[in-house]
This record gives structure tokens, sequence and C-alpha cells, in this order.
């Protein structure tokens, strides 16, 4: 019998979103209420050596109170913003270093995740981020496709908020079927850009459009760029028996997997499961 392996997104989803977006301005006040109207996650990614430094950018007390318990999820952006690849390596350590060191004293948590400011980066960067417990680092390369990343440390998004073809892309995504007839391939819409672009812009109505279009859907996982790093991590970690016939998790999350002609295993934390 041929055999096949196939990740799901948890609850056997095919498909995810999440957004990253950039700077901790005060426009984010309202990004968050836009995506937590819709159900939609992901990852804000902060400057804590820049906080009220002008003034589209919120003081320490407001970030605080923007981003604590808001639902979403916070990441390093370099404390003073620095474009890494044109600073010496003392400096790319600190930019990162000590935005982590901040950021995790003031909300209580541990972050693992970043965008590379700008999204620019080069190898000694990549090597010094993960040097400080970085394990996915989003850029600006914007791919228009739904891929899952190969690699967490070179973290492409799908697209940005004012690609003219921002709808006809989340149609596509909303639309097209992943393949199962020979490898189910699940799907991951990745959205980034700075609030404060919309006002700038005055184009508020993009970001609205999109999240009433993309939330509430039941066959779309809302993750945060972690809980996307994390499952895929776990998936990826499975351990399967040489025939094929059970796998060991040994992760702390649940993985959900179709094996054969389309059976659907779920596979929890620290257990054999046998597969038909």
């Amino acid at each position: 019998m041929s055999v096949y392996k196939f990740m799901c997104w948890p609850g056997f989803r095919d498909k995810a979103l999440t957004l990253s977006y950039d700077d901790s301005v005060s426009a984010d006040v309202r990004l968050i209420e836009i995506m937590n109207k819709n159900g939609i996650k992901g990852t804000f990614n902060l400057n804590s050596g820049l906080f009220g430094d002008i003034p589209i950018r919120m003081g320490y007390d407001d970030v605080y109170k923007t981003y604590k318990d808001c639902g979403q999820e916070i990441a390093v952006h370099g404390a003073k913003h620095y474009i890494l690849p044109y600073y010496p390596s003392s400096m790319k350590m600190s930019d990162i270093l000590d935005d982590k060191r901040a950021l995790e004293k003031m909300f209580g948590v541990v972050i693992t995740g970043m965008a590379y400011s700008c999204g620019y980066y080069d190898e000694e960067a990549r090597k010094i981020a993960e040097e400080c417990g970085i394990r996915y680092a989003r850029t600006i390369e914007s791919t228009e496709k739904f891929d899952i990343p190969t690699d967490f440390m070179k973290l492409n998004p799908t697209s940005h908020h004012g690609n003219p073809r921002l709808m006809e892309l989340a149609e596509k995504f909303v639309s097209e079927k992943c393949d199962k007839w020979i490898y189910k391939t699940p799907k991951l819409f990745y959205l980034w850009g700075h609030s404060y672009e919309f006002d700038r812009e005055d184009n508020w109505q993009i970001i609205e459009e999109f999240s009433s279009y993309m939330g509430g859907r039941e066959d779309v996982w809302y993750a945060t760029n972690g809980e996307i790093y994390d499952y895929v991590t776990a998936f990826r970690s499975l351990r399967f028996s040489a025939e094929g016939t059970r796998v060991y998790n040994p992760s702390a999350l649940d993985v959900y997997i179709e094996w054969g002609r389309g059976k659907q295993y779920l596979i929890p934390p620290a257990k054999t499961v046998e597969l038909d």
C-alpha cells in the first residue's frame, strides 16, 4: 500500500492565516481592534529603544496597555531599529538582545520571534539572532504564495497589505483546494505591513475588507507567527516507525495528520499512535 504523510493545521484544517506588523505605532490600537473583531491573530514587532521618540510611536505606558493581554503576540524588531547588515557584529547583537531583554521584562514572556528591521539581514545577522534565542524572523520578500516555510529564519510573507492584488490573493486562498491526490500541502497566508501606512494613505478600508473577508472561516486556523512556528516544528519532529504503522509525538502540542488514503489522526503530546 502506498503511504503518504500529510500535515494538517489544528482541527484538521487545510489553511492558516497570520499577520505581522512593525514599529509599535499608535495606529496598532485600531488594527488590533479590527483583528480581534474578526478573530484574526498575528505578531507585533516592537522597538523597545524607540518608544515615544516620534509622535506616531507610542510611549512605554501606552505600549504596555496596547499589547498586554491583547490576544496578539509581540516580537523583536531591534531596540534601535538598526539595518543589521550595515552594522558591526557587536551592534547587531545589542540591537537584537537588548530588545528581546526589554520586551521580555516588560511583558513577562519569552520571545523567540522577530522581524528584521526594514527586512534586511545577512548571514551574520541571522546567526547572531539565533544565538540570541530567535527561532523565526520575517523578511519583506513577498512571495504571493501560500507555502509552508522551509526556513523560519528567512520567513517570507505572502504579501504586503498595499499589494494591488491583495484581495485577488485572498480570494484565491479561500477558494483553492489543497491537493490530496499525491501529497496534501496545507496553505498559509502571511500578511505584513505597518499600521501607520493606513493613516498615511487614508486606506483603512483595505485591512477592514481583508479582515472581514478572511475572518470567521471554519477551515482556517488563525494563529500568531509563533504559533505557526511551534506547530510546524512539532509536526516536523514526529517520529515514524520503519513500516509507517505508528508515530510518536515528542512535542508538547497536539499534531494533526492525514495518513494513507485520507485517514485523519490526532497525535497527542508524548504519545505513540498506531496507524492503519
